[in-house]
C-alpha cells in the first residue's frame, strides 16, 4: 500500500537520528600516516649564512604523477598533505594540487616564505581546511634577511603574517635557530603579537635542507615524528619518513604506488631505526606533539623553545 506524502515525511524525520548515528567514520590512516608532505618545488640549501635559497626548480615529478599521490593518499585515510619545497607557490600547479586535495576530503597546508603572494591566492588560503605554514628567523630585520640571504624577506614576510591573520587564516610559524645569538625569544614574542599562536622551535641539524656542516646525516637526528603519523614525497618521487629525512629514502612513487612503499618491509625497518620520542607527555606516535617541538627533540636542546 502506497505511503502519504505526510506519513513518508514524519517517516524520514524519525529515521534522520539513527540515520547520523550510522554515519560512517572516516578510515584510519594507512601505516598510521596522518600528514603527508609533497615537496613539490627542488629544495633551496641552507647550509651556511652566506648561502642564499636555490632558485625554486620544478620537481622531477610530472604534475600528474603529484595528482595520482594526493588521490592515494585520500583513498588510504591520510587527513592532510603539506605543500612544501623551497617555494611551492613556485609550482604552476600548486593551486591545482591544493584543490584536488580538497575536494578529496583532505586538509591543505602550504608552506611558504610568505616572500611573495599574489592577491588572488587568498580566496584559496582563506578556504575552510587550508592552513598556512612560514619559516621566521628574528624580529632584527638584518639577522632575519642575512639568514634568507633575501634582502627584505623580513618585511615582506611580516607583512603577509599580518594580512593573513587579518583575513582569518591560521598560520603556523617554525623559528629555526640558525646563528649564535640569534634572537628566537624576541622573534616568538614578535610573531605572537602579530596573533600567530602556533610557534615550533627547531635548530639545524644534520639532514634535510639545513645540514649542518661538519656532521654526517644521522637518523638520530630526526624528531620522534618521523615515520609515525608523518611522511614526505620528495621531488624526484622518493618516499621518506619526513622531509627532514631526505637522506632515508624507502622507494619511489614513481615506481610503486603509495601503499605498496608504506606497507613494505623498507618503511617498516626506517620507522624502527628512527628513535621514539622519550619526553614525558610526548606520545610515541607524534599525536601530542610536533616537529620542532623540545619534546619530539630529545637529542636537541632548543635555545628559546617553549617548555
Amino acid at each position: 500500500m502506497t505511503q502519504s506524502r505526510d506519513a513518508l515525511a514524519s517517516g524520514s524525520e524519525s529515521m534522520a537520528p539513527r540515520a547520523r548515528e550510522r554515519r560512517v567514520r572516516p578510515p584510519r590512516p594507512f601505516a598510521g600516516i596522518n600528514t603527508l608532505e609533497l615537496e613539490i618545488t627542488g629544495s633551496g640549501q641552507l647550509a651556511d649564512v652566506n648561502q642564499q635559497f636555490a632558485p625554486a626548480a620544478y620537481s622531477a615529478m610530472a604534475s600528474e604523477d603529484w595528482r595520482v599521490v594526493i588521490i592515494d593518499a585520500a583513498r588510504l585515510g591520510i587527513r592532510r598533505v603539506r605543500l612544501i619545497g623551497s617555494e611551492p607557490t613556485a609550482h604552476p600547479q600548486w593551486r591545482d594540487f591544493a584543490e584536488l586535495a580538497l575536494s578529496r576530503g583532505l586538509r591543505v597546508e602550504v608552506h611558504s616564505h610568505l616572500f611573495h603572494v599574489k592577491q588572488d591566492w587568498w580566496a584559496l588560503l582563506t578556504r575552510t581546511g587550508v592552513t598556512l605554514a612560514t619559516s621566521y628567523y628574528s624580529d632584527d630585520p638584518d639577522e632575519h634577511d642575512t639568514i634568507t640571504g633575501r634582502p627584505g624577506s623580513h618585511a615582506r614576510t611580516r607583512t603577509n603574517i599580518r594580512e593573513a591573520v587579518t583575513r582569518g587564516v591560521t598560520v603556523r610559524a617554525g623559528i629555526v635557530h640558525v646563528l649564535d645569538g640569534q634572537r628566537i625569544t624576541e622573534a616568538r614574542a614578535e610573531l605572537t603579537a602579530m596573533g600567530v599562536a602556533d610557534i615550533t622551535t627547531d635548530q639545524v641539524r644534520a639532514i634535510g635542507r639545513g645540514s649542518a656542516p661538519g656532521r654526517a646525516p644521522s637518523l638520530h637526528e630526526l624528531c620522534g615524528h618521523c615515520t609515525r603519523g608523518l611522511a614526505a614525497v620528495l621531488p624526484d618521487g622518493d618516499l621518506v619518513g619526513c622531509v627532514l629525512a631526505s637522506n632515508f629514502p624507502v622507494g619511489n612513487v614513481r615506481e610503486q604506488r603509495l601503499a605498496e612503499l608504506l606497507a613494505g618491509r623498507e618503511w617498516a625497518a626506517l620507522s624502527a631505526s628512527i628513535p621514539p620520542p622519550t619526553a614525558q607527555g610526548c606520545a610515541s606516535d607524534g599525536s601530542t606533539c610536533r616537529p620542532g617541538q623540545p619534546a619530539c627533540l630529545p637529542a636537541f636542546p632548543v635555545p628559546g623553545g617553549a617548555p
